[in-house]
């Protein structure tokens, strides 16, 4: 067993009329750290699409996995994850949409409560813990009187979109941060103005 070995899961609705959904950012930073990495997702018996590299030279291994399952039903995928490769949930990052958090900015925290986000409450409820780490990537909250169910499932706007590109970098150099250096080194870089 590879004891510098993290598993990190993008969360996100499976299929391509939910990929560019801002509830699918999870996916489209997964697919960020896949090209760093210099691999590519492959079906896992665990109901999920993996990839697995090493962050930089002498790195950590990371396992990407993106679960095949609608994202409120993410933990069946997750808790599989963690028993196949044998990885203590205190080496799994989760990386989601947030609405609690401003469109363009990133916050990182292990533990605490899922926020009413119903991937966060099945992933906890299905490995009997909270004490994982999340990066979660703001999305904003919607528009007037849209509920946040419709918001989520929608596209980015074209105006967000020309800024995606930049929060999904920040979030993939965040992941592998908190992979080589720890959370409180990741937090100080991604927490603090620029």
């Amino acid at each position: 067993m590879d004891t510098d070995q993290w598993l990190v899961v993008g969360l996100g609705n499976p299929g391509p009329g939910y990929a560019g959904n801002r509830h699918n950012v999870g996916h489209m930073v997964l697919a960020e750290l896949a090209a760093r990495l210099r691999t590519t997702f492959t079906s896992h018996k665990t109901n999920a699409l993996v990839a697995a590299g090493r962050s930089g030279a002498g790195g950590a291994r990371l396992i990407l996995a993106k679960p095949n399952a609608f994202m409120n039903v993410s933990g069946g995928p997750v808790a599989a994850l963690l028993r196949f490769y044998k990885i203590d949930p205190a080496r799994l990052i989760v990386v989601h949409d947030e609405l609690d958090i401003p469109f363009d900015a990133i916050r990182l925290k292990t533990g605490g409560g899922h926020g009413g986000h119903n991937g966060i409450r099945d992933i906890a409820a299905a490995i009997a813990t909270p004490e994982f780490t999340r990066v979660r990537i703001g999305i904003g909250r919607p528009p007037g009187r849209q509920p946040a169910a419709d918001f989520v499932l929608h596209d980015f706007s074209a105006t967000e979109r020309t800024l995606l590109p930049n929060i999904l970098v920040d979030a993939a150099d965040a992941v592998e941060l908190i992979a080589t250096d720890g959370l409180t080194t990741a937090q100080l870089r991604f927490h603090s103005p620029r």
